[in-house]
């Protein structure tokens, strides 16, 4: 898994409102909650069938177009259950596998998401131990001291139920646990992957988007002539 240390500033990063700043490296596509979750007789509704209508025209036969909404109605259905835990950012992840013997190169799948819940008020590092000490299945438990405070990160693997639609193949699950210094909340990045064989890189992964993490503003701290300056 090779990664290029290029970012491009996406304009939610100036968002007045936003709580967390976080960066993702090449490889990752975020998915837009909103606009695949829009009710469908909402404008945003209308908007979405309008980007959907080249796809579904370009399928050689109908059979090709309703298996493509199926899917899109079971994908739908994983982002609301995402959103119903507080999930307030996805991306899907792809990367080469060059730690692969047999040269082929095959890709990987990831999923990284970012989700808020609420913890009594305590002192940071107080949370950030409770977030894993107090959670069942957990394993490879670590504390760091990171720029934005103190966090925990942990591993779980699951597998999915013969009732679900999902692969039934074992998902690992790296979780980074960073308190927000309200002392109120807790972001958690996850990211899933199926290739549990590499959880040393996925693990390394996740420890550099952690480190990246800010909850302060880090434009307002940029002079206006360096405004169009990229990390």
């Amino acid at each position: 898994m090779t990664f290029t240390p290029v970012f491009v500033i996406d304009e939610s990063a100036k968002d007045p409102h936003a709580d967390i700043w976080f960066a993702e490296p090449a490889g990752f596509t975020a998915v837009s909650l909103n606009a695949l979750l829009v009710h469908a007789d909402s404008g945003g509704g209308e908007h979405l069938r309008t980007a959907l209508a080249p796809l579904l025209d370009s399928a050689p036969d109908d059979e090709t177009r309703q298996r493509f909404m199926s899917q899109l109605e079971a994908g739908q259905r994983l982002l609301v259950a995402l959103c119903e835990v507080g999930t307030v950012h996805c991306s899907i992840g792809l990367h080469r596998n060059d730690l692969d013997d047999t040269g082929t190169g095959q890709p990987l799948f990831s999923l990284f998401t970012i989700s808020w819940r609420d913890t009594a008020t305590a002192p940071r590092a107080v949370t950030a131990a409770r977030a894993v000490t107090a959670a069942e299945e957990h394993t490879r438990i670590e504390y760091l001291e990171l720029p934005c405070g103190p966090a925990t990160f942990s591993e779980t693997v699951r597998i999915p139920s013969a009732k679900s639609d999902l692969p039934k193949e074992p998902l690992l699950q790296i979780h980074a646990h960073l308190p927000h210094p309200d002392g109120k909340r807790l972001a958690i990045l996850t990211l899933s992957t199926t290739a549990a064989a590499l959880r040393e890189q996925y693990r390394g992964l996740l420890h550099r988007i952690a480190e990246m993490v800010s909850f302060d503003n880090p434009f307002a701290r940029t002079a206006p002539d360096d405004e169009h300056a990229r990390p």
